[in-house]
C-alpha cells in the first residue's frame, strides 16, 4: 500500500498540523509506515542554517518512515504571512510545477501512508493564477477536510467540500476539531455537518490546549483510510 491524501482545512488555524500528527499516529499504531510532508511552509524560524517551521518539524516527528527536514519542506519562508506573498518578500514565484518538483524527493518515499498538509484553506494563492489545490489536482490527490469548530464552520465546510467536488477529487473523510472552548451547540452542529457532508467523519477531537498530537490519536478511526 502506498497511498498519499492531501489534508485541508476550512482556514487557517483550523488544527490541520495538529490533526495530521495525530492520524500519522493513530496509523503507526497499527502497524504501518507513514510520512508526513509539508511542502510550503510560511512562518519559519533560523535554525542550523535553515529556516524550519514548527508544523513541518510535528509532522517530521510524528511520521513512522524518518526523512530529513528539507525534503519534509521544501519550501520555508520567515514572514508568517499568506505563503505567496512570503514568497514574493524573497523574490520566490511560487507555482504548482515547481511545488512539485521540490516535493519529488518526497513523493518518492515509499510509506504505506503520506499526508501532504496543505497551507491555510483551500483557496490559499500560489500566484496570480495558482491555487495550492492546483497542486492538489495536478497529482489527483484524495483529501481529507479539517474543520475547524467555530461560528460559521458549517458555511466554511460546505463551500469547502463543494470546492473539492468542483476540482474533481475525492473527499475521502473529514476531521471535526474543537478550536473555540466557547462554541456553544458543539454537538448540533457536527450532526448538521455528517448529514450534509457525503464522507465518513474520522473523528471528532475535543478542545485540548495542551494535548500533543499523540493523545489527540485516540479520537480518531484510521481504519476509514486504510
Amino acid at each position: 500500500m502506498n497511498k498519499r491524501i492531501f489534508v485541508t482545512g476550512t482556514d487557517t488555524n483550523v488544527g490541520k498540523t495538529f490533526v495530521s500528527a495525530a492520524l500519522l499516529y493513530a496509523l503507526n499504531k497499527k502497524g504501518l509506515s507513514t510520512l508526513g510532508l509539508k511542502p510550503l511552509a510560511s512562518g519559519c524560524e533560523k535554525h542550523n542554517g535553515r529556516w524550519e517551521n514548527e508544523d513541518a518539524l510535528i509532522l517530521q516527528e510524528a511520521s513512522s518512515l524518518y526523512a530529513p527536514y528539507e525534503v519534509i519542506n521544501p519550501i520555508a519562508f520567515p514572514d508568517a504571512i499568506a505563503p505567496h506573498l512570503a514568497a514574493k518578500n524573497k523574490n520566490y514565484r511560487l507555482s504548482v510545477e515547481g511545488i512539485t518538483k521540490e516535493l519529488h524527493t518526497g513523493l518518492a518515499l515509499e510509506s504505506d501512508v503520506t499526508l501532504i498538509e496543505g497551507a491555510g484553506g483551500w483557496y490559499v494563492p500560489l500566484n496570480e493564477k495558482e491555487f495550492f489545490s492546483d497542486f492538489a489536482v495536478g497529482l489527483s490527490l484524495p483529501v481529507i477536510l479539517v474543520v475547524g469548530l467555530r461560528l460559521g464552520c458549517i458555511n466554511h465546510a460546505l463551500l469547502t467540500v463543494a470546492a473539492i467536488k468542483q476540482a474533481g477529487l475525492p473527499l475521502v473523510a473529514w476531521v471535526a476539531n474543537c478550536v473555540d472552548p466557547n462554541m456553544r451547540r458543539v454537538s448540533s452542529n457536527i450532526d448538521t455537518l455528517k448529514n450534509a457532508i457525503e464522507a465518513p467523519c474520522l473523528g471528532v477531537v475535543p478542545y485540548l490546549p495542551s494535548a500533543k498530537p499523540q493523545e489527540a490519536a485516540s479520537y480518531l478511526d484510521s481504519s476509514i483510510l486504510v
